[in-house]
């Protein structure tokens, strides 16, 4: 057992420098934590908004593989040439659950995707689990820090996760989020968030997902967003600067959250819609949402524009014309009769999928199952110049996340595992002009 001597030492070890001042007093750097990093989309965002976000500690474990093995750790490090970090803080490849809040280093700003797979659209809502199943349980261990480190606590948090996590479950729409909520104001911090689709403003990929901006009391977006709830969802706020809404007036729901612990099993029951829109603050325990619309008039990129010649492209990523009818028909539209667990007897349809997909438009979602060469319903398929047909590569699959291409080229790490990152990952460009606007008024 270490004595209080060595504890000590041990702390004074771990900690980070305190950020420097400039001459006016305003704080140089902003010192990031990241969360389930995966390969790493918080911080090559921050990387590009502002050399002032310096990421002081980082953790990706992923349980299903070995601990030699935990690829995107390893892609991680390589990426942003971890050495210096890895030598002063250990833990960044352990389960977070089983890391001590005391090796964790104080930090300005904590940001993490937190596993989704609990809420994915990958499932159906009978199956996501929400907060009580295995991934979402993971939210908890953001809360124990947040909670151990006290007054010590970020002054901002970034979170991103699927949309599903409004509407999660399906026995009480929208209680998950409930619970988050009512948790981050019982620590003293108010919220504001939005669904995000990035082809909305711009960005090669339809990828919609929720951003959670979180301010701690004390700091001045608190106390604007405290004072003007509804002035900084619809104008003043990180989001609508960062990414603008239509000018339409859209109608405010008001929702006063009871304790965190009492949320369970008395929110929302039985209702078939969340309360929850795509947009909205909490502050003091009171949220203000709304339905708002995106607001773009630059540039749109598209699926076209990230991909290499086919010169350049690999045989294997070629479709063999034997393998054709099967991708044409896992993408055509579908209808069967399907029996439930319960014995109940429905018509299960889903639409055609464009085949090969479009190139002259961002391109539809990537999803974990992108990468290997066995036909797919949801892998992209493009028509080449030559006539050809072929799957994206793992630097294309990079690109429509908005990553420098070869971000995830690692020794002993597959296409078919740089594919699955990006399934997983966010889209950096968002995260970008998030911390632009963040760092516009952190202080």
């Amino acid at each position: 057992m270490a004595t209080v001597a060595s504890r000590k030492q041990a702390n004074t070890d771990r900690k980070v420098p305190s950020r420097s001042t400039k001459d006016n007093g305003k704080k140089e750097k902003i010192r990031v934590i990241e969360l389930f990093s995966g390969v790493g989309g918080f911080r090559k965002g921050f990387e590009r908004a502002s050399g002032a976000f310096e990421t002081v500690w980082f953790n990706q474990w992923e349980p299903g593989e070995s601990e030699k093995a935990q690829y995107a750790w390893r892609a991680y490090c390589k990426a942003f040439k971890e050495d210096e970090l890895l030598a002063r803080f250990k833990m960044t490849n352990q389960d977070i659950a089983k890391v001590p809040v005391s090796e964790i280093p104080d930090h300005d700003l904590l940001v993490g995707g937190f596993p989704c797979q609990d809420y994915s659209v990958a499932r159906t809502l009978s199956q996501a689990a929400g907060l009580v199943g295995k991934k979402g349980v993971l939210w908890w261990e953001i809360y124990r820090i947040l909670r151990d480190k006290g007054r010590n606590a970020p002054s901002f948090l970034m979170l991103e996760n699927v949309d599903r996590l409004l509407k999660s479950p399906v026995s009480e729409r929208g209680r998950d989020f409930a619970i988050m909520l009512s948790s981050l104001a019982e620590l003293g911090y108010a919220v504001e968030w939005r669904v995000i689709n990035a082809a909305d403003y711009g960005m090669p990929q339809r990828r919609r997902r929720i951003y959670i901006l979180g301010y701690k009391k004390g700091t001045s977006h608190h106390k604007s967003l405290n004072a003007s709830p509804r002035e900084w969802l619809l104008t003043h706020g990180v989001m609508p600067a960062a990414f603008p809404i239509d000018d339409t007036e859209p109608l405010l729901n008001e929702i006063v959250l009871p304790p965190a612990h009492e949320v369970s099993g008395n929110f929302n029951k039985g209702a078939k819609l969340s309360r929850f829109h795509n947009a909205g603050v909490m502050v003091n325990g009171v949220v203000h949402t709304a339905r708002v619309e995106p607001k773009h008039a630059g540039k749109m990129m598209t699926l076209g524009e990230v991909l290499v010649h086919e010169s350049e492209v690999p045989d294997e990523y070629f479709i063999a014309k034997s393998h054709m009818p099967l991708w044409k028909e896992l993408k055509g539209a579908k209808k069967e009769k399907r029996t439930s667990k319960t014995g109940f007897e429905y018509e299960y349809s889903e639409g055609p999928i464009a085949f090969p997909d479009h190139l002259d438009r961002p391109s539809r979602t990537i999803v974990t199952g992108e990468g290997g060469s066995s036909p797919s319903r949801f892998k992209h398929v493009i028509k080449t110049e030559s006539g050809r047909y072929r799957r994206l590569l793992p630097e294309e699959l990079e690109r429509l996340n908005m990553f420098d291409s070869g971000h995830t080229a690692a020794d002993g790490i597959s296409d078919n595992k740089r594919a699955f990152f990006m399934g997983n990952a966010l889209v950096v460009g968002i995260v970008e002009r998030l911390g632009k606007e963040l760092l516009k008024r952190a202080y």
